[in-house]
C-alpha cells in the first residue's frame, strides 16, 4: 500500500538544524499555528531579509540562458526585490540600519558579477517547487529542501551541488547541511553528483569546496535525527536544553506567542511575518 506524504513527517535541513539547536525552537518554527490565523510564524531580521533577496536574486537566474543572465544588472534586480523587505517588513527599524543591509546586499551581487564562475555555467533546475523523497518508507519520514545551485557538469554529465552564504559565519564541519543536500539531489533527479561547495558571497569570490559526505553514512545520520524528531512530535515533548527560562534559540518565538512581536505581513508560504524590536531582542538575549 503505499505511504501517505500528507501523515508523513517531513525534515529539511532547517527544520533538523532547529531542532538540534533547540526542541522548543523547532515547535515554534515547524508546529506552532496562531490560534487567531491558522499560520505558522516567522521571525524576520535584517540578516535574514538580506539572505533572502539575495538567494531570490542569484536562484532567479538559474533558470534562464546563460546568455542572458547578465542582460539585466543584477544591482537592478536586487533593487526591485528589496521591496518585499524594506522597512519593517525585514525588521529594520530606521534608516541607517536598512540602508547598511541593502549596501552589503548591493556588494554581494557586484562581487558576483566580477567574478560569476558557475552563475555563467549551465545549470540544471530540479522540477520540483519542493524537491523530496522518501528517507524511510518505514518509518513514514520525508526528506526534503531546496538546492540554491546545481551547475552541470556537460564532460561528466553530472552535477556540482553549490550553496550561497551571505553571512560571515563558516558551516560547522559537523553541519549535516551537505549530507541533506547530497541525499536529496542523488534522489530527485538522474545525474550523479561529483562536488559540493559553498560560496561565501560576502568575503570570497571563489567557491570553497567541500569532501562530498558518503550517501550510506548521510542517510544513516539524517534518518538517526529524523527518528527524534518523529518521536518529539508523538509525544509532544519539545524541551528547552536550557531549560523553561529558554535559550536565544527558542525565547525570541516564546516573545511572539507571548505577544512582545509586531506582525508586518504574511509571506508567500501563508506564514505571519513578525518582528522583534531593539528592546525586546535585548531581552530575548539575556533572559
Amino acid at each position: 500500500m503505499p505511504k501517505d506524504k500528507y501523515t508523513a513527517v517531513w525534515v529539511s535541513h532547517s527544520s533538523i538544524n532547529d531542532f538540534l539547536n533547540c526542541p522548543r525552537a523547532y515547535y515554534y518554527n515547524h508546529i506552532y499555528r496562531d490560534p487567531n490565523t491558522g499560520h505558522k510564524i516567522q521571525l524576520m531580521s535584517p540578516p535574514l531579509a538580506l539572505g533572502q533577496i539575495v538567494h531570490e536574486v542569484l536562484e532567479s537566474l538559474s533558470v534562464l540562458p546563460v546568455k542572458d543572465r547578465f542582460k539585466k544588472s543584477l544591482i537592478e534586480r536586487f533593487n526591485q526585490t528589496w521591496k518585499k523587505v524594506s522597512g519593517e517588513k525585514g525588521g529594520f527599524f530606521n534608516e541607517s540600519t536598512e540602508k547598511h543591509y541593502k549596501e552589503r546586499g548591493e556588494e554581494i551581487l557586484r562581487r558576483v558579477m566580477r567574478h560569476p564562475g558557475p552563475i555563467e555555467e549551465l545549470a540544471v533546475k530540479i522540477q520540483q517547487d519542493l524537491p523530496y523523497y522518501w528517507l524511510s518508507e518505514e518509518e513514514e519520514i520525508i526528506l526534503c529542501g531546496k538546492i540554491d545551485w546545481l551547475q552541470y557538469l556537460p564532460d561528466e554529465d553530472a552535477v556540482h551541488i553549490i550553496d550561497f552564504k551571505t553571512g560571515k559565519k563558516r558551516e560547522n564541519e559537523n553541519s549535516l547541511q551537505l549530507p541533506i543536500y547530497h541525499l536529496l539531489v542523488h534522489n530527485v533527479q538522474k545525474r550523479k553528483v561529483v562536488k559540493a561547495s559553498y560560496w561565501y558571497l560576502q568575503t570570497d569570490d571563489k567557491l570553497t569546496e567541500k569532501e562530498l559526505p558518503d550517501l550510506e553514512e548521510a542517510h544513516k545520520e539524517v534518518l538517526q535525527v529524523a527518528k527524534k524528531i518523529k518521536l518529539a512530535r508523538k509525544l509532544e515533548h519539545f524541551k528547552c536544553p536550557q531549560g523553561e527560562g529558554g535559550c536565544p534559540f527558542c525565547r525570541p518565538f516564546a516573545m511572539i506567542v507571548a505577544g512582545k512581536g509586531k506582525k508586518v505581513g504574511t509571506n508567500d508560504y501563508k506564514q505571519d511575518v513578525y518582528v522583534l524590536n531593539q528592546e525586546d531582542k535585548k531581552e530575548a538575549v539575556v533572559l
